[in-house]
């Protein structure tokens, strides 16, 4: 629990490459056997070079067709990254939330967040038809300007100031969000992220933890 005269926190993680070390569209994208192209797509949208919502609608459609049950099998291949645990406990005895949010995939960061205990998520979602993929999405994708408006969104609700909050991410898409934060943490953040971040940090999320002791 807080002390008194502290105030809960609020981190918001992005979720591939940064809560688990994996990029889910490149697990999909295994089994749909386009997995070099997505990978090439993912690399300039995080480095800033394409438009997030863009490259998202490309990297989808290679997917058309793949069978539903390509989920259960790119969630048991997730690997969640050294340290979140850690994190989310330090968050959690501080009486504080963690959010994770994510231009992948509900489908799976659900099992993701009741496995990791995570408080709150927000994802793009797959359009399935008849059992199989169509290769689009379904509702508002959730892009760097939508990663921001999370962070406002659950820290108002909680009754959480945004000096209490931190924003951790490793691509262009997780600028918005780390500059709304108090705390913007670079986690193996590409040159541009590294750039603007206020903190950076590598290969270990349980270093993001002394960060919340300099929460107002």
């Amino acid at each position: 629990m807080t002390s008194p005269g502290t105030t809960r926190p609020l981190v918001v993680l992005d979720c591939d490459s940064t809560t688990i070390q994996d990029e889910v569209i490149e697990l999909l994208a295994d089994a749909a056997g386009s997995r070099e192209e997505v990978a090439a797509v993912t690399e300039r949208a995080m480095r800033g070079e394409l438009d997030f919502a863009e490259s998202l609608r490309e990297r989808v459609a290679t997917l058309a067709g793949t069978p539903e049950s390509v989920f259960a099998d790119a969630y048991a291949r997730v690997r969640p990254t050294a340290g979140i645990r850690e994190l989310i406990a330090a968050v959690h005895d501080r009486d504080g939330l963690v959010g994770v949010v994510s231009g992948g995939f509900h489908e799976v960061l659900d099992p993701l967040a009741d496995n990791l205990g995570i408080d709150l998520w927000r994802a793009n979602r797959l359009e399935v038809v008849d059992g199989a993929l169509t290769g689009r999405t379904i509702g508002p994708v959730i892009d760097a300007a939508a990663k921001a408006a999370s962070l406002r969104e659950w820290a108002h609700a909680a009754g959480i100031p945004l000096r209490a909050t931190i924003a951790i991410g490793d691509g262009a898409n997780d600028l918005e969000m780390m500059a709304v934060a108090e705390i913007g943490v670079s986690f193996n953040g590409k040159p541009v992220v590294r750039d603007r971040a206020d903190v950076s940090i590598d290969d270990d999320l349980a270093l993001a933890i002394p960060l919340l002791d300099q929460l107002g």
